[in-house]
């Protein structure tokens, strides 16, 4: 999850205690009762008080052009109604019961990385914030039947780390700093296990960036699965995920890269960024528009690397 949309959801930056009954509170109503209260949510967010409204205004203009004034709004108020349902989504996720996350989430190829898992060889699985990534980790740590590792990005809040590592790891999912990932595959390079990443995010402190096109745009992405792909000699499949209706989503292993497959610099990041282009396409709603994505210029970039 983006640190941003964490806060958001665990209530603020300030470090420190706070209560958390309100929280656990909610994830005990019923979903449908829930729902409703993301109807409320949506629809704030979207007419009374747009939460970061020229972002994601300006973020749409510039992934496509071609939209008028009608599609822009449709995918505006969808995308915000889709942000509110995730949030309650995640708030139940804390009590969620292990059926009824199989019953929302459907696999629909878990055989494709098993067949590599059960030879014992490790998979690298990347992701992006498409949908709800947060179901996805936690229906993929329920029917893998493999270890499952997942990269995150370490929150400021100390209550929201908690609460956070608490969801993602209800069923067995052990939870890496992005930072040691590397260095924790290499140091339990023996154990057989399926490595999780979101991989969408804009490498603002990577020194390794891969620059394309993408949604228009001249966009930075982080080469880290391409790395450790290489380094760990890991097949590599892209995680695709689709909203089938409101509660349900669809997950499917699309095959990125073979364990040592000889690949010129670049191929599997940008093999990558073509799958998260894909399905943005196709439900451009589902992506969160209102992240700070394209802060980097390539240009200035492309000085600094000169200079160093």
């Amino acid at each position: 999850m983006h640190e941003s949309s964490s806060r958001a959801l665990m209530g603020g930056a300030p470090a420190g205690p706070r209560p958390v009954w309100w929280v656990r509170w909610l994830s005990r109503l019923p979903l449908g009762l829930l729902y409703g209260l993301a109807d409320l949510l949506g629809w704030l967010a979207f007419r009374v008080f747009p939460y970061r409204d020229q972002v994601v205004r300006g973020n749409l203009s510039r992934s496509f052009p071609e939209w008028d004034g009608q599609r822009m709004r449709t995918v505006r108020r969808d995308y915000y109604q889709g942000f509110a349902d995730m949030l309650i989504e995640v708030i139940k996720s804390a009590t969620l019961p292990p059926a009824e996350i199989r019953r929302r989430v459907r696999i629909l190829n878990l055989d494709a990385p098993r067949a590599y898992l059960s030879q014992d060889q490790s998979v690298l699985l990347a992701a992006a914030h498409q949908c709800n990534w947060e179901w996805m980790l936690l229906a993929l740590s329920l029917e893998l039947g493999y270890p499952v590792d997942a990269a995150y990005k370490p929150l400021v809040d100390p209550w929201a780390e908690r609460e956070m590592k608490k969801v993602r790891g209800r069923f067995g999912c052990r939870l890496i700093p992005a930072k040691q990932l590397l260095a924790d595959i290499i140091k339990r390079s023996k154990v057989t296990r399926a490595v999780a990443m979101v991989a969408d995010q804009e490498p603002t402190t990577s020194e390794h960036k891969h620059w394309t096109r993408f949604l228009n745009r001249d966009t930075a992405f982080y080469m880290g699965p391409e790395e450790i792909s290489r380094a760990a000699r890991f097949p590599v499949f892209f995680i695709a995920m689709r909203r089938v209706k409101r509660g349900f989503y669809e997950m499917e292993f699309v095959p990125l890269s073979t364990p040592g497959e000889p690949l010129p610099p670049g191929e599997l990041t940008e093999r990558y960024v073509r799958q998260v282009e894909r399905q943005i396409l196709v439900a451009p709603a589902d992506w969160p528009w209102s992240h700070k994505r394209w802060k980097l210029r390539k240009s200035v970039y492309a000085a600094r690397t000169r200079r160093a």
